[in-house]
């Protein structure tokens, strides 16, 4: 008879959860396998493993999504168990029940109950005979003014894939087409339903834990309403700003809902609480989730931990959940330019470091050197911080986010640390809405920053690089001709006594050069604002800023720059790779691309020019789009998926296509021309966003 004890456990995903899954396995003495992509060969997750059992090919269909490559994978390494992390097949009750009959342990709830969550639509049916709060739901077909605005989502999945927020009657047809097509290409199921869309409504979630002995541990709640394109950014337990009465309704609903599908292990309940207070069920999440971190860090637990415990078949360790302590808020690192739409980003990540201290946490799947690329999810880190209260937990979170070093593609860090110190999350004013009005200002050139003096410290600190390399190679230059001419001396004064002659006199030699004002230029990144700085190198051979009056030099080496600025002594740690340097200060930190002299004529492109905001695929072109054709300004054209995303290439302005280079299926890098459109000036200009990330 097979025991449930695990011994090897494979886990059946990729990055931060399978590194996180990994340290718990550590701590309890479980081997660990690894799967992983050709893209992923020198992934974190796949140092970290144990063992490590590759899958052909790069896409997720090709790999993390073939459940048989990862059973036969399981059977291969000698696994007894298999975790299925979060995303991919953590939610495919095909691939657990394949699990199963494979003779290994699903480390995850029944197969009937992800059965019966699977589907939203049907899930709901479920909560209402539960006693679950609901929305009504509104079909589609007959929804008229007084029904809008409505939510279309997705009945087979979740992450935003397949959600659309219709305001207007005539918008519904259209929008229903694009989220069915979007959950289709998602999910492999194009069903969608309505629901009315709650304005300011908060995003809600309590943590369950369930056993095979009728125990069910309501774990609290969490918020998570901060939030992009439907998908979360920061996360914290306990949800602020709940009166006792909704806290125990919200947890009597979530413990109703597990025992409704005979629930086992980890599993979220979601609600939207609206502003007067009221909850209503949206889904459960049959996995663990990504924030669950902050639930472990208010409990004390390892949720993780538990998993394997129910896996195993033992029981919870106590009929009541322990009493939570402190707060903890959780922000979402990615690879991403939250001021231009929210665009993935990808590249090498050169540096990744963050404080260590009480209270922090850091889970990742990267380390400085790795590489973000364009198949996956762009989070690269989710940053912890717990603390006796709210108040100083967000002050933590937002402190060592500030102090990290990030080095590489563009983050969202700047705007995390914004969002933490915004009014309205101090004051826990929370929403899914949150974004939508304060973006802009969360995204503009922020108060305190000061770019140009950090290009005046990388320019400092690259002249003592250059005079250091000059200096070193000058001095063996030297060298070599000191002792040339001390060798002809000697010949001299050698050949002058055999004559008879006094020996040549010695003068030292000297240059008096003036030194120059230098100039560099810069551009800061992202926002292409540019920055040139002067300084000059006096016979000190210490650079100092030419014409600043308030600055002046305390220290400069290549690495570190420290400045007294009106009086106030600021430190700048310096990075450069190739024409890039990344200045880290105490408060902020700035990236600069260094600028040639002159501007290279081949770097424009054509006017109308329409360039690939990122590497991705070329998943569809509008139809009968072909060079000649007329497209006006603001029309979707091209559509790339990339980082799990899907983006929209739009007509910069109406006109005449001239050229069309994209066709399905291409792979296109940063900056690929895709097509052209040749402005009529007789047009009427319309104001057009950027490319849209439309999930």
């Amino acid at each position: 008879m097979r025991s449930d004890v695990i011994h090897t456990l494979l886990v059946a995903n990729r990055g931060e959860i399978a590194c996180r899954i990994f340290r718990t396995c550590r701590d309890l003495g479980i081997t660990t396998v690894a799967v992983y992509s050709d893209a992923d060969a020198d992934a974190l997750h796949v140092r970290e493993a144990d063992l490590a059992v590759r899958l052909p090919g790069a896409a997720p269909a090709d790999t993390y999504l073939r459940g048989d490559l990862v059973v036969a994978a399981a059977r291969a390494a000698g696994a007894d168990a298999v975790h299925p992390g979060y995303g991919f097949l953590s939610e495919n009750a095909a691939f657990a029940a394949a699990v199963q009959d494979a003779g290994l342990v699903w480390v995850g709830p029944p197969v009937k109950a992800i059965e019966l969550m699977a589907s939203k639509t049907r899930a709901k049916e479920l909560m209402a005979g539960a006693g679950v709060p609901l929305l009504a739901p509104v079909d589609p077909a007959t929804a008229g003014p007084d029904d809008l605005p409505l939510l279309l989502k997705a009945a087979a999945g979740g992450g935003g894939r397949g959600m659309r927020i219709v305001r207007e009657p005539d918008a519904l047809p259209g929008e229903l087409l694009a989220a069915a097509a979007e959950a289709a290409s998602a999910f492999g199921d194009g069903e969608v339903f309505a629901e009315p869309y709650v304005e300011r409504g908060r995003h809600v979630e309590v943590q369950v834990m369930a056993d095979a002995h009728g125990t069910v541990w309501a774990l609290g709640t969490r918020d998570c309403s901060l939030q992009r394109r439907h998908q979360k950014v920061i996360e914290e337990a306990p949800a602020p700003g709940l009166d006792n009465g909704l806290r125990t309704r919200l947890h009597e609903a979530a413990v109703a809902a597990a025992r409704a599908v005979d629930y086992r292990g980890a599993g979220t309940v979601e609600f939207l609480v609206s502003a007067a207070g009221r909850p209503y069920f949206l889904e459960m999440n049959t996995r663990l989730q990504v924030e669950h971190p902050v639930t472990e860090a208010v409990f004390g637990l390892d949720l993780v931990a538990l998993q394997l415990r129910v896996a195993e078949g033992a029981p919870l360790p106590s009929p009541e959940p322990p009493q939570p302590s402190g707060h903890a808020v959780e922000a979402r690192l990615y690879a991403e330019d939250p001021a231009r739409d929210w665009q993935p980003q990808t590249g090498a990540l050169l540096t990744l470091e963050l404080p260590e201290g009480p209270g922090l946490r850091l889970d990742t799947g990267y380390t400085g050197g790795d590489t973000i690329g364009v198949h996956y999810d762009p989070m690269i880190a989710k940053v912890i911080a717990r603390a006796p209260t709210r108040t100083e937990a967000v002050r933590l979170l937002a402190r060592a986010l500030e102090r990290a070093r990030v080095h590489g593609p563009v983050t969202n860090r700047d705007l995390l640390v914004r969002s933490l110190r915004h009014p309205d999350f101090a004051a826990a004013r929370l929403d899914t809405g949150f974004y939508d009005r304060h973006l802009a200002d969360l995204t503009a050139p922020g108060a305190g920053r000061d770019p140009a003096t950090a290009a005046l410290a990388a320019t400092l600190a690259e002249a003592v690089r250059n005079t250091q390399a000059v200096g070193g190679a000058e001095a063996v230059r030297n060298t070599e001709a000191v002792r040339g001419a001390e060798a002809a001396r000697g010949a001299e004064a050698a050949r002058g006594a055999a004559a008879g002659s006094p020996a040549p006199a010695r003068f030292g030699a000297w240059r008096n050069v003036t030194s120059q004002p230098q100039r560099k230029r810069y551009r800061s990144e992202p926002d292409g604002t540019e920055h040139e700085v002067a300084y000059r190198t006096p016979r000190t051979g210490i650079p100092e800023p030419h014409e600043i009056p308030g600055t002046r030099v305390l220290t400069a080496t290549p690495d570190r720059v420290t400045l007294e600025v009106d009086g106030v002594t600021r430190n700048f740690a310096i990075t450069a790779h190739a024409d890039r340097v990344h200045v880290d200060a105490t408060d902020a930190a700035y990236t600069f691309t260094a600028l040639p002299r002159f501007t290279d004529p081949a770097a424009h492109t054509a006017p109308g020019s329409l360039l690939a905001p990122m590497p991705g695929t070329v998943v569809r072109i509008a139809e009968g789009l072909a060079a000649g054709v007329t497209v006006e300004a603001g029309q979707p054209l091209i559509w790339l998926e990339a980082m799990k995303m899907e983006h929209r290439i739009l007509a910069p302005a109406s006109g005449t296509l001239t050229a069309l280079h994209a066709a399905p299926g291409h792979q296109v890098e940063v900056g690929a021309l895709l097509a052209v459109v040749q402005e009529d000036p007789a047009a009427t200009p319309v104001p057009v966003p950027v490319p849209e990330e439309t999930a």
